[in-house]
């Protein structure tokens, strides 16, 4: 298990998906100058649209997405891991998956991961979003290997539900992902505090590469790209909401020593709630 480096890039996705893939290259040219192995894009890569009828013209199915096939030539050509946080892809039954897609060093897909957790959410100041109405959650973690380490995926609003992370924490992982168009709303709120949580709940990495600004949509989010090690320390920021590039390095063997720290991944125990109330929710996402 080598240290490597990892990268998060920052991006200000606008409504085409081709001059996004151009923002991407770039970024991603920059990343792996800098010696980042691993390189991550935020949550909608591939355009960032809130109108219903332009959102439908503007994607496709996986092998015709400009996003894929960008990313595919680069992570070969630059012998890299490149993460594509999330873009919409359309699937065969007619649907959209906010769709994460893990490329290898010889441009193979390795892994996809559709967002499991839809925002729909009712904010204050009027803002409104109902992700459920445009997209269908994804049902499956994911745990793969990039590096020497366990990657475990997840996507923006995923990163309010820790049993997705206990889940893949358990099943090894000991890099996470957190690619996210976070509003900056809900960033400047719990943005930090929440990521460092889960780096910390788990003795994991956690990657979260951003959007940021003032989008062509309308939609403003709040940037803030982050990276933390397994002891919840803040390693990486790119402390504003411009296009980025942060780097730092991954080293598995520090998973494990704050595992051996603090071992409650080991000291978890079953239990039974007593006095809940018969509109309590199920826990779900229990890793078997």
């Amino acid at each position: 298990m080598g240290a490597f480096k990892a990268a998060a890039i920052q991006m200000r996705s606008g409504t085409s998906p081709e001059h996004n893939a151009v923002d991407l290259e770039r970024l991603v040219r920059e990343a792996a100058s800098q010696g980042a192995t691993y390189i991550q894009s935020p949550e909608m890569t591939g355009a960032l649209v809130r109108d219903k009828q332009a959102r439908a013209a503007s994607f496709t199915s996986e092998d015709k997405d400009i996003i894929v096939s960008t990313s595919r030539k680069l992570a070969k050509e630059l012998g890299v891991y490149l993460h594509i946080g999330s873009t919409a892809i359309l699937r065969a039954d007619g649907k959209l998956a906010n769709r994460a897609l893990l490329f290898g060093p010889d441009g193979a897909t390795l892994a996809t991961y559709d967002k499991i957790h839809m925002f729909d959410v009712d904010l204050d100041n009027g803002e409104s979003w109902r992700e459920s109405a445009a997209y269908e959650p994804g049902t499956e973690a994911i745990v793969t290997e990039v590096d020497g380490a366990r990657l475990g995926f997840a996507v923006c609003y995923d990163l309010r539900f820790p049993q997705l992370f206990r889940a893949e924490a358990l099943a090894g992982a000991d890099l996470l992902s957190v690619p996210a168009a976070f509003t900056r709303q809900t960033g400047e709120a719990h943005w930090h505090v929440l990521l460092r949580a889960r780096a910390i709940e788990n003795g994991a990495y956690v990657v979260a590469a951003a959007q940021g600004g003032l989008h062509e949509d309308g939609r403003e989010t709040y940037g803030h790209s982050l990276i933390v090690d397994p002891w919840g320390r803040i390693v990486a920021e790119a402390a504003h909401d411009e296009p980025a590039v942060i780097v730092a390095e991954i080293d598995p063997a520090q998973s494990v020593a704050a595992r051996k720290k603090i071992p409650n991944l080991k000291n978890a125990r079953d239990f039974a709630v007593n006095g809940g109330s018969a509109e309590a929710l199920p826990l779900r996402g229990a890793a078997s």
